[in-house]
C-alpha cells in the first residue's frame, strides 16, 4: 500500500500535467484558429485550474471530461473541473474580421507549457527513482 503522503504527492504532479495537457490542447486551438473570423483566443489560469483539479479528481479515464459550450453538446460524462479556469484574452488588439490570436504569442505559450510539462515529468521520474532507491536500500 502507498502511504498517504507519497500518494497526494503524486496525485499533484499528475493533476499538474492533466492541467497542463488541457492548456496544449487550448492553445493549439488558438493557433488553429488563428485565421478564423471572431474567434477569440483563450487560455488556461494554471493556479486555479490545479486547485480546481485537486478538489474534484473528477477524471474520465484518464482524462478530464469535456467542456460543453452549449446545450447540444454531448457531456461526455460530465462538465470538466477546469472549465472555471479558462478564461478569454483581453490583453492585445484584434484584427479587423474580429480574431485576436496573435499567433508569435501563441507559439511562445505553447513551447513554455510544453517545457513545464516536461519539468513535470522529470520531476516524478526523479520521484520514482527517489523511492525505487530506498526500497532497493
Amino acid at each position: 500500500m502507498v502511504p498517504s503522503g507519497l500518494n497526494e504527492l503524486l496525485n499533484t504532479q499528475e493533476s499538474a500535467l492533466r492541467v497542463r495537457e488541457a492548456r496544449q490542447e487550448i492553445l493549439a486551438s488558438n493557433i488553429a484558429n488563428a485565421d478564423t473570423p471572431n474567434y477569440k483566443a483563450r487560455d488556461i489560469n494554471f493556479s486555479a485550474a490545479l486547485k480546481q483539479v485537486a478538489e474534484s479528481r473528477q477524471a474520465v479515464n484518464g482524462k478530464l471530461p469535456l467542456t460543453t459550450t452549449a446545450g447540444a453538446h454531448l457531456t461526455g460524462g460530465g462538465s470538466s473541473p477546469i472549465s472555471g479556469a479558462i478564461q478569454y484574452r483581453n490583453d492585445q488588439q484584434g484584427s479587423i474580421d474580429g480574431n485576436d490570436v496573435d499567433i508569435d504569442k501563441e507559439r511562445i505559450q505553447l513551447t513554455d507549457n510544453g517545457m513545464n510539462y516536461e519539468a513535470t515529468v522529470t520531476l516524478i521520474s526523479a520521484q520514482i527513482h527517489n523511492m525505487l532507491a530506498v526500497i532497493q536500500g
